[in-house]
């Protein structure tokens, strides 16, 4: 066993040399190419593969570009974009101003709406009995409301109460809008029948259709002008007061027991008011008719008493019948 390793020790050291000098031919062979590729350059050979490399490394850059972009959209993600619709929105608005000139305020409010590409669609105004007021109803671009709204609050005068409402309407629109394009396509088919309809019973019976879907479309057709105005303009309602109107204040209803009592307390007043105001109505009425029942019952009182008493009547016992004799019996045989 002992000569066995010796001889293969002995072996490996000449195989190792032999790999070592096979590399080193290996390395010299590779440093000799690499030194001959300018050779090749200059004799003309290469500027063929120089004009080739240029289009080639841009195609492998945009390849490796592309590989680390995939890399990248695999462990990052780009989150996914969904495409929203324009919304439809009814504003609408109620606001109160305290005033030291009804009427100079009222006309700057006009100026502020007409300025943001509103008008006034209604005005109601008193000016009379110690009263100055002014309810005036705009229309206003949604663009422009909130700035509408602000200058009402700081140009016209003290702004005493706001209420605001905002009314999402874009299913509704997009219903209405689809029910009337199918309504228009429903009566062109119908006036495609009506066109080549013979019988009189065929076109009596399409134009009946037709008429009735008309008058679905029309109503389609007002609803939808009439949510296209809504969602067009928002709606402002100015009140204008002046600083000596006392306003109402809001209620604050309490919840639980004390909303249970208040509530019943105001059904009893309530109740006790119908009552009061039925028996005013009633009052004028009631007074002649007990009057009237007074006098009927005295004049049947009076006529009992100048009745004649009646007499009564004496009535004799009947007497007791006398009773028949007997016959005399005779003798037959006298």
């Amino acid at each position: 066993m002992t000569n066995r390793r010796i001889q293969a020790r002995r072996l490996l050291v000449p195989l190792a040399v032999v790999a070592f000098l096979v590399a080193g031919c290996g390395a010299a062979m590779d440093t000799g190419s690499t030194s001959s590729a300018p050779a090749a350059d200059m004799s003309g050979g290469g500027a063929a593969e120089r004009a080739a490399m240029p289009a080639a490394a841009p195609t492998m850059q945009a390849e490796g570009e592309s590989g680390n972009t995939a890399g990248q959209d695999s462990v990052n993600p780009k989150p996914l974009q969904i495409e929203t619709t324009e919304r439809a929105i009814i504003y609408t608005a109620e606001m109160t101003v305290r005033a030291t000139d009804v009427t100079k305020a009222a006309d700057s409010a006009k100026r502020i709406v007409l300025g943001a590409g509103g008008y006034v669609a209604e005005e109601k105004s008193t000016a009379f009995s110690g009263e100055n007021n002014a309810v005036i109803t705009f229309k206003v671009p949604p663009a422009r409301y909130p700035d509408v709204i602000n200058q009402f609050g700081t140009e016209l005068g003290k702004r005493e109460n706001l209420h605001q409402g905002a009314q999402d309407v874009t299913g509704e629109v997009a219903d209405v809008a689809a029910r009337v394009k199918s309504a228009e396509s429903a009566l062109d088919q119908f006036r495609l029948l009506l066109s080549k309809a013979e019988k009189i019973g065929e076109i009596l019976e399409i134009e009946r259709e037709i008429q009735n879907r008309t008058a679905e479309l029309e109503s389609l057709q007002a609803r939808q002008k009439a949510l296209t105005e809504q969602t067009g303009m928002a709606t402002v309602t100015l009140s204008l007061v002046a600083p000596d109107v006392v306003l109402p204040e809001p209620e604050n209803e309490p919840g639980g027991f004390l909303k249970g009592l208040s509530t019943g307390w105001k059904a009893l007043v309530d109740t006790v008011k119908v009552g009061l105001t039925a028996l005013g109505v009633l009052l004028p009425w009631l007074i002649p008719g007990a009057v009237l029942w007074f006098a009927i019952r005295w004049l049947i009182r009076q006529s009992r008493r100048n009745r004649p008493t009646p007499q009564p009547i004496a009535v004799t016992p009947p007497r007791d019948p006398v009773p028949p004799k007997d016959p005399v019996k005779t003798d037959s045989t006298q």
